[in-house]
């Protein structure tokens, strides 16, 4: 009986998709979802006071060098500080201070002082000059390098200067465990907890101790 030639490795299959959904069209909007719930704190310098807001469009951009963007309406309080001061901190909030986040969405800083009412506290952040948020877990400091007007929203690219995470998320080795942070979403107007870890990146194709030392 003749053998067939041995063949190269096996390439594993990709795992088979579930059957589509019906499907409806539905009118076009920012439905990009979720995104992540952060408090944007600016001012604390050229004479302009110490403010919170809450960005809803707002995302990583760049990772050499590292940058993100947010988008303001032009009529918020907070939009002439950012075009003033060129700087800002987007603070990552746990879920304890979802009360707190909300509260800062829908109040304005004409108004109120928002870090004395919520009784959340300013630090001075390492490369800007406004604060950062001390009970956020990570808070990135960031500088603008460019604005682009696109509509009912400004878009402002900027570089992220600086990170500061808080010491309870290292581990022993000095690993940053993000996922112990408490990280919220904001899905279609709610707050929302992240679940669980269903797997990390490559995971559909890595197997056993083997192909991490390959691919590594």
């Amino acid at each position: 009986m003749t053998r067939k030639p041995a063949s190269g490795p096996r390439r594993r299959k990709a795992p088979a998709a579930p059957g589509p959904p019906p499907k409806r069209a539905w009118k076009p909007g920012n439905l990009l979802a979720p995104v992540p719930v952060v408090l944007v704190s600016c001012g604390g310098s050229r004479g302009f006071p110490a403010n919170l807001i809450t960005i809803a469009w707002v995302g990583t951009v760049c990772s050499e060098p590292p940058m993100l963007g947010i988008a303001v309406r032009p009529e918020r309080f907070s939009y002439p500080i950012l075009r003033k001061t060129g700087e800002f901190v987007v603070n990552l909030p746990g879920r304890e201070l979802a009360r707190h986040v909300d509260w800062c969405g829908v109040k304005s800083g004409r108004d109120v002082d928002k870090f004395r009412e919520t009784g959340l506290t300013p630090l001075p952040a390492t490369r800007v000059s406004c604060p950062l948020v001390a009970e956020c877990p990570v808070n990135l400091e960031c500088r603008v390098t460019k604005t682009l007007a696109l509509g009912s929203h400004t878009l402002f690219l900027a570089e992220i200067l600086a990170v500061q995470v808080s010491a309870a998320l290292l581990d022993a080795k000095g690993r940053l465990a993000l996922e112990n942070a408490g990280l919220m979403a904001y899905v279609h107007g709610e707050y929302a907890a992240l679940g669980p870890t269903i797997g990390r990146f490559g995971f559909s194709v890595r197997k056993g101790t083997a192909a991490r030392r390959k691919r590594g």
